[in-house]
């Protein structure tokens, strides 16, 4: 069995390819969490036909792309800056706010902590408590807000745990660190995959905080990784002048920027991919719940956090049976606060996740 100290990321396939021996194209992989469904038809259809925009710069503003954007959002338009995926941006923001001391709500993406080095900060994390099935504690974190935070970080849904902070609970959040001042920063990658989505959505709240910032993007959802499309919303002016009088011009380029008016407006395929992912999710959830050897922690997200408690099998073992049958899912033992008894899975087409669940009852049966 391959053992590694870097567990694979979603996109890490050409990386199992070699050291497996599989060809990448074969690998299923249950740890990108990338709609299944694959990226719309409609836009399938109607990008060949506009490549000519190659031979174009995009728009300097990018304004219809907002305009477009700001109606799936239902935000001002002028509240929102495209960047060339949630990276771009999560870079442009850090290093724009200049934070000394920053606190990541982990486990969580990795990428927060990299770019708060990067801009000469320090982070801190405050965990989520398994206890409570990786609920935030508001109480428990207005202590760690005192100790000389200037930037909060959190992901919303949370991956890997697939937690989430409703906007109630944000609003409380938010004057805690309106007193404090203290600017807030949010991912919301995975917040379209929610059942409860008007519940957490917190671009509401940008028109009534200039201390809060969301991020979205098109990796997930619109299963576009590729396209390098993402936005961040937020109602503090001089905060939006500023990021954009120091990013590069033209970072979304024009076929990014064609795709992105017209994927936003495909409501049948966002209803389908809705309707997949919460049937499911019900199935995997029941399932695993179902075995003793697991313990599986209440999703939000199109993916679930489980812990292994079968002594003799860990993620590691997991990782390597599975993606000899070629699927991948992550081993979240590189995540704070988490070891290698945690691994993570996305919901995929159901035959999909039938064959995924048989592989782990028996390789658990084995061990």
């Amino acid at each position: 069995m391959i053992r590694h100290t870097d567990h694979f990321h979603g996109s890490d396939l050409e990386t199992i390819e070699q050291l497996y021996g599989i060809k990448k194209e074969e690998i299923l992989s249950f740890s990108a969490n990338v709609n299944p469904l694959g990226i719309s038809p409609k836009l399938k259809e109607y990008l060949p036909k506009e490549l000519s925009c190659i031979t174009a710069y995009p728009d300097r503003e990018y304004t219809e792309l907002r305009k477009t954007i700001g109606a799936y959002c239902g935000c001002d338009y002028e509240n929102i800056t495209v960047g060339n995926g949630t990276s771009e941006l999560i870079s442009l923001v850090i290093s724009n706010r200049h934070p000394k001391r920053a606190l990541i709500i982990g486990p969580t993406y990795s990428e927060y902590e990299r770019e708060v080095s990067l801009s000469g900060g320090t982070s801190n994390y405050f965990p989520l408590s398994e206890e409570n099935g990786f609920l935030l504690s508001i109480q428990e974190l207005e202590k760690e807000l005192l100790k000389d935070v200037e930037l909060l970080i959190l992901c919303n849904p949370n991956n890997p745990t697939s937690s989430a902070i409703s906007r109630a609970s944000m609003r409380t959040v938010l004057d805690i660190c309106k007193r404090l001042g203290i600017f807030v920063m949010v991912d919301e990658t995975y917040i379209e995959f929610a059942k409860n989505q008007a519940e957490i959505d917190l671009i509401p709240l940008t028109a009534t905080y200039n201390n809060l910032l969301i991020l979205r993007g098109v990796s997930k959802f619109f299963s576009a990784p590729g396209l390098r499309l993402g936005y961040a919303i937020t109602g503090n002016k001089d905060l939006t002048e500023l990021i954009n009088s120091r990013k590069n011009p033209w970072t979304v380029n024009s076929l990014a920027e064609t795709a992105g008016k017209l994927m936003f407006t495909d409501t049948d395929y966002m209803q389908k991919t809705r309707e997949l992912i919460d049937t499911e999710r019900t199935y995997v959830v029941k399932t695993l719940s179902a075995s003793p050897d697991f313990q599986v922690y209440e999703p939000v997200a199109n993916f679930v956090l489980v812990k292994i408690k079968k002594e003799d099998l860990d993620a590691d073992i997991l990782f390597d049976a599975l993606i000899r049958q070629k699927m991948m899912i992550r081993n979240c033992s590189t995540f704070p606060f988490l070891n290698n008894k945690y691994f993570r899975i996305c919901f995929m087409e159901h035959k999909d996740n039938k064959r995924l669940l048989q592989a782990i009852f028996e390789t658990a049966e084995k061990h």
